[in-house]
């Protein structure tokens, strides 16, 4: 009787910890936008200054809502590899990988055993469904065969694929029973949509041709990446309502008797910078000085539809919203010329491993739980949304699963017990950097081919958020100790030794 008794107090503790008990689940949607940097969003760049070159209504809405977190980072500097961490909450170089980066053809980094957002939600109940972009590689057939699996160098254009559908390594078998897939975004090969695996035909007339720039110069953009296989109408300008269309269905059909968890991965504000005329009633292109603004705002109007399609249906004051993205943002000279900072006051952009790479807009409502208008600066990582939500659904992870992902429900529902993360790596795109957070301190390591990695700045974010290079205290002798050590526990962690 007092073995069982103990039994019983130690769950209920255990489900104090930020858990909420599984007859009261909420749905969950995770937005993750492609290259928003924190000077994208109005409410977060109006911390720093009132020169607001594009308004973001719906996101600001979201800030009054809700959490928003000011020291949020996404994995890498990089969209790629930092969906692989989002999607398992392991840091890339757990990946056959470790710098990521995986073309759609390309053997996907995620392991059997790994534990994925679809598969938690999935098992816990719930309907799942995955939009937008995919960028993790997949299984796909050698053309005119049923069994032999296409793998073939990136350098040129692959035409040898059978991309009518996925053979494998694609949405289901992470866990999602709905999909609507672009597997590299609107960015590369294949240009086509996938609903469930199987090519979704645009057009009545459809069929699979090699997209090459020539054959895409009448719609006026310029292919970001390869030419190779893709839909005959293929148009990345309509790719946004799309994938917005269909997310907003889905959320009108979900069945009631459970919840639901949707990762959208939305293609804004990516390259081809390719904004649809209009979007839900709203001018998109042409609206803000530049392409890249207006993709901005097209973000901004994907967010007001997912919000209303929750509203519509009834559920969005049980529905647990989080917003972020999977790097910093661009650095495009038009842009910066019209006054707009996409890194707000911090160094650097996409690729780079100064804190405008990684440091992202994080934001979480949950009407009936997060108190609005409230602000973080804890240390945040996005690849801890996973053991967040196996929080949320009374789940555990194995000590292989979510290496390095750390549960800040407690956090959200500012719980006295709640405990955010003190460390936290890093790492840039091709660049080859990487950092190792601790508290207020940021060591910046580069990663040489012959493992003689060189410590090359540290900088005390309590009084350099900027990261001005001439305050890098990487080459005075009285922060030595600190440098020395916090190198030597990066290359524990990272190398095991």
């Amino acid at each position: 009787m007092t073995r069982n008794f103990c039994l019983l107090f130690l769950l209920c503790s255990f489900l104090s910890f930020g858990q909420i008990q599984s007859d009261n689940l909420p749905n969950v949607v995770v937005v993750l936008a492609d290259d928003i940097g924190l000077g994208d969003l109005a409410a977060y760049r109006s911390m720093h200054s009132d020169k607001i070159i594009v308004e973001t209504p719906n996101l600001d809405q979201l800030m009054a809502e809700g959490m928003s977190f000011t020291d949020a980072h996404s994995p890498t500097a990089l969209c790629a590899p930092s969906r692989y961490s989002i999607m398992t909450g392991n840091n890339t170089y757990h990946s056959y990988a470790p710098w990521g980066v995986w073309g759609s053809y390309q053997q996907t980094p995620i392991k059997e055993t790994d534990m994925t957002l679809g598969k938690l939600m999935k098992q816990a109940g719930y309907q799942t469904a995955f939009f937008g972009k995919w960028h993790m590689g997949s299984d796909w057939h050698r053309k005119g065969s049923n069994t032999a699996i296409y793998r073939g160098p990136r350098n040129r254009t692959q035409l040898e694929v059978d991309v009518t559908h996925i053979a494998d390594n694609g949405p289901k078998q992470q866990g999602f029973e709905y999909s609507l897939m672009y597997p590299a975004g609107i960015q590369d090969v294949p240009y086509a949509v996938y609903e469930n695996e199987q090519w979704m035909p645009l057009q009545e007339d459809s069929e699979i041709i090699e997209i090459t720039q020539a054959k895409v110069d009448y719609l006026n953009f310029k292919l970001n990446k390869d030419e190779g296989l893709g839909d005959s109408h293929w148009n990345p300008f309509e790719m946004g309502p799309l994938l917005a269309k269909k997310a907003t269905e889905f959320i009108a059909k979900a069945e009631k008797a459970r919840p639901f968890f949707m990762y959208y991965c939305s293609q804004a504000v990516h390259k081809p910078h390719t904004p649809p005329s209009e979007l839900d009633g709203e001018k998109i292109n042409g609206s803000t000085p530049t392409h890249h603004l207006d993709m901005v705002k097209e973000l901004d109007t994907q967010i007001g539809m997912l919000v209303d399609a929750l509203k519509a249906k009834g559920v969005y004051e049980n529905t647990l919203f989080i917003f972020t993205s999977d790097n910093g943002g661009l650095n495009v000279a038009a842009t910066a010329k019209a006054g707009h900072r996409s890194s707000d006051i911090y160094r650097g952009s996409k690729n780079q491993i100064y804190e405008g790479g990684h440091r992202v807009p994080f934001i979480a409502t949950w009407p009936n739980e997060i108190k609005g208008k409230t602000t973080s600066n804890a240390l945040l990582s996005s690849t801890d949304i996973l053991a967040t939500l196996a929080a949320l659904t009374n789940q555990s992870l194995s000590a292989e699963q979510g290496i390095d992902s750390h549960n800040f429900l407690p956090i959200l529902l500012q719980k006295d017990n709640a405990a955010p993360r003190k460390t936290l790596l890093l790492q840039s795109g091709t660049t080859r950097k990487v950092a190792y957070r601790e508290g207020q301190w940021k060591l910046i390591i580069q990663i040489k081919k012959d493992e003689a990695n060189e410590a090359i700045a540290l900088f005390d974010l309590s009084n350099n958020l900027t990261e001005q290079e001439d305050k890098n205290l990487i080459s005075q002798p009285k922060y030595k100790e600190r440098i020395d050590r916090m190198y030597r526990v990066y290359h524990q962690v990272r190398y095991g030794k």
